[in-house]
């Protein structure tokens, strides 16, 4: 078999593969073989019907096709390791030239990683936020245990902001009751925003026994989006108390004794979260330096598999499981349609230069990933799945899915070690020394994983400067 490569842009390649005929015995064998089994002639035993009368009843030519499907990936992925390069995804087959007894001619168009050259990135510098924890932190730390705990008591009086009111609903959209318009024995903490705009005012100064009606547009059900009259009535009033800020309180909520104690572990707590956050912002920012170092190409057509793949899964997946279509999506958005595709591509750009920039600075570093460093990251990606690590060990194995895991922890090795060799100061102009981070290599595991698989979005707005 000869092969020769020709490039077409950064990102794509044609092979061109001439095949001698006596290549395809083999593939010629399994293709009289395979029809031997699928027809009957007459006179014949199935499977024992010979070549020459296969040819004569049904063709050479569906012999030769069958060969010739049977044989191309095989020469396909020959010509490919011949030529050294890196396919990504399916190739564009073109059968140039098929000679019987002679030869066979194939093209075959496929995406390629491009080259990168990592420059030196031992001089990026980010800003991060300071981690500093305030009283006023702790404190609504504290409220937030408190409210958890707090309790309600029946109350003789007009209902108001922060009582716990049960309540019945009707609504109505041109006088009529609508068939899923109905619901009694709701329990509803006023000024929570919890249930339809305008029960708040309704509600409020209503006594056990008052009901109120208002106009309200619907959130969901059979009339989503019409304004419909809303009848409420008051069953019940509550008032919810709050427990004392005291060592009681300390010993109900948690396993400390005194308040002090509490407050303590609050800051405590607080702290690590601001470090683990800092952290992920360092590797964010630096992430994004990195990449505006390096050019990298993308191919086309990856490009717009990755864009309709990010499409898919928030419609289907993400927006799906909120009983959101993309359209009320946007509204809530306030973003157009055209902002919305303009915005997936350019996260998808980002998501597919990072997987190509860091790959190739894990060859360059020559980095490996430890069974220790695979288990733990198992185990993440597990628990965030709602699985058991038994259960998502063995649907990676079965989806062969090994490799894909040894990847996304290979990559945040390389953003660690890109990391480490960052400047990082805080917004008080204090260094940042991130390598006392036990599980920094998780951490930006799971950074190149927002970013590849269009997760980032949140992170990115919350830690914008």
């Amino acid at each position: 078999m000869k092969s020769a490569v020709e490039t077409l842009n950064p990102t794509r390649v044609r092979l061109t593969v001439e095949v001698p005929f006596e290549e395809l015995k083999d593939s010629l064998d399994a293709a009289y073989k395979k029809i031997n089994q699928q027809v009957t002639v007459k006179g014949f035993r199935k499977g024992k019907i010979p070549a020459r009368v296969i040819d004569q009843r049904f063709g050479r030519g569906a012999v030769l096709e069958e060969a010739v499907n049977d044989a191309l990936p095989k020469f396909y992925t020959e010509a490919v390791n011949e030529a050294e390069i890196n396919p990504l995804g399916q190739p564009e087959v073109d059968i140039t030239e098929l000679k019987d007894g002679e030869t066979l001619n194939f093209t075959a168009e496929v995406d390629i990683r491009p080259a990168i050259e990592i420059p030196d990135y031992s001089g990026i510098e980010v800003t991060v936020d300071a981690v500093e924890v305030t009283d006023e932190d702790i404190e609504k730390s504290v409220e937030q245990l408190r409210e958890r705990f707090a309790s309600t008591n029946p109350v003789e009086r007009a209902a108001a902001e922060g009582d716990v009111v049960t309540i019945d609903l009707e609504a109505k959209v041109d006088g009529e009751v609508l068939p899923d318009g109905v619901a009694n024995g709701v329990s509803y903490t006023i000024g929570s925003g919890e249930l339809l705009d305008g029960v708040d005012e309704a509600v409020t100064g209503l006594e056990a026994g008052g009901e109120a009606t208002f106009t309200s547009q619907l959130k969901g059900g059979s009339a989503e989006g019409k304004d419909a009259e809303v009848t409420v009535k008051v069953t019940a009033v509550a008032a919810r108390e709050l427990p004392e800020l005291d060592d009681d309180f300390a010993q109900l909520a948690s396993e400390f004794d005194t308040l002090d104690e509490l407050k303590a572990d609050s800051r405590k707590r607080l702290e690590n979260m601001k470090q683990y956050d800092q952290a992920t912002q360092a590797q964010e920012r630096v992430l994004e330096k990195l990449l505006e170092l390096v050019e990298v190409p993308v191919p086309e057509k990856l490009l717009e598999d990755e864009v309709n793949t990010r499409k898919h899964n928030l419609e289907h997946h993400q927006l799906g499981q909120m009983g959101l279509t993309l359209d009320k999506y946007l509204e809530i958005q306030g973003k157009s349609a055209e902002e919305f595709d303009a915005e997936t591509k350019e996260q998808a750009v980002k998501g597919i230069k990072t997987q190509f920039v860091l790959d190739e600075l894990v060859n360059k570093e020559k980095l490996n990933v430890s069974q220790e460093e695979l288990t733990e990251h198992l185990m993440r990606r597990a628990a965030s799945s709602g699985m058991s690590p038994d259960q998502f060990a063995q649907a990676v194995v079965e989806g062969n899915q090994v490799p894909m895991l040894v990847g996304e922890v290979a990559r945040g090795k390389a953003l660690a070690v890109v990391v480490e060799a960052a400047k990082v100061t805080d917004t008080n102009g204090e260094p940042v020394d991130l390598e006392d981070e036990d599980d920094e290599t998780e951490t930006a595991a799971e950074t190149v994983e927002a970013v590849v698989d269009g997760d980032a979005d949140e992170k990115a707005e919350k830690n914008e400067a």
